[in-house]
């Protein structure tokens, strides 16, 4: 038989965990009539009996961390949770990571699932423009945007500054005389991505020829989105940029289906620096986020509390280069 849970509750009476936790604890935050009604109503009916080693371990840490991105899939995103899954692991805490699927229903069940394991902290890589974590706030749970936030977020964030990486992106195409350029940018909502087009908008001049190309950060839509717009217009253009590396891999696969030798042809600069472009033919050039700095700085907030009592911290990592063969450089053999 399934045991109920506090979520059950919650859900049952109409109100958040946070609020079933109100009721249960006699605070900390004032519950009105109504609501404490309808929640002992919901834990009569469902027969609810609250954990007591949850309760036990109330006031106490539990040494977890809980981690949520949008895509497992995406090769950024995975090393991302490596880096963080070891650097939880050397602080001497368990990291319990969720998956979103860039679904935001998804994103907020993982969200009270995480409040309900008494999580010491949560990192979230949100699948949402403006997340919503009213219920982490009202647990008192410290949380760090970590690779996604929006301007101003309240909350403390750790990002790459995106605008830098695209000109530095950008400029490397010019730097091999690249003048007919196309950006495969992502879904234009989320901040990186906004940040990302000024970056490109701030370097392509009026005397290049420039478009931009959107699509969701994956390895099929990237090549879709590239195969696409060939199909319409040909190989018009001699240089790609691309915001991530997975939709660089699809472009790849896009461009040699068309003939389109890279980079004689087409050169190729991407943004993320992760593994899996040190595998592709030609080896990927990219615009390189340091995924164990960020992990670090992120595990570094919630363990010792930076703006959990003070105000938030944001901190904003410069990107660098890593030149391989597909923008025209000519790297040793083997290095990456």
């Amino acid at each position: 038989m399934t045991s109920v849970r506090r979520s059950d509750v919650a859900q049952a009476a109409g109100v958040s965990p946070a609020v079933v936790s109100y009721v249960l604890n006699g605070g900390p935050r004032p519950v009105s009539a109504d609501a404490r009604r309808r929640v002992e109503a919901a834990i009569a009916e469902l027969g609810y009996r609250p954990n007591k080693v949850a309760q036990a371990l109330r006031g106490t840490r539990t040494h977890s961390i809980a981690m949520l991105m949008p895509d497992h899939l995406n090769p950024h995103f995975a090393e991302l949770a490596q880096a963080m899954e070891d650097e939880a692991q050397r602080r001497g805490y368990v990291l319990i990571i969720g998956t979103a699927a860039n679904d935001v229903e998804r994103e907020q069940s993982y969200l009270r699932s995480f409040l309900d394991r008494q999580v010491d902290g949560v990192v979230l890589i949100s699948a949402a423009a403006d997340p919503d974590v009213h219920e982490i706030e009202a647990a008192g749970i410290p949380l760090v945007l970590l690779d996604r936030a929006a301007l101003g977020a309240t909350h403390s964030s750790v990002v790459t500054d995106n605008r830098a990486a695209a000109a530095l992106g950008v400029r490397h195409l010019q730097q091999h005389g690249r003048t007919r350029l196309r950006f495969l940018s992502g879904p234009a909502e989320l901040e990186p991505v906004r940040e990302r087009d000024r970056g490109w908008q701030e370097t392509t001049g009026d005397d290049i020829d420039a478009q931009v190309w959107r699509s969701a950060f994956s390895r099929d839509a990237g090549y879709r989105a590239v195969r696409a717009a060939i199909a319409e217009t040909g190989v018009d253009f001699d240089g790609l940029f691309t915001a991530s590396d997975a939709q660089a891999i699809g472009a790849l696969r896009a461009l040699r289906e068309a003939g389109a030798r890279v980079p004689e042809d087409v050169a190729v600069v991407s943004l993320d620096g992760s593994e899996a472009g040190l595998y592709t033919l030609p080896g990927l050039t990219s615009v390189v986020q340091d995924v164990r700095r960020l992990a670090a700085e992120a595990v570094e907030i919630l363990v010792t509390g930076a703006g959990s009592t003070t105000a938030p911290v944001h901190l904003v990592l410069e990107p660098s280069l890593r030149r391989l063969g597909s923008c025209g450089c000519d790297p040793a053999p083997g290095t990456g």
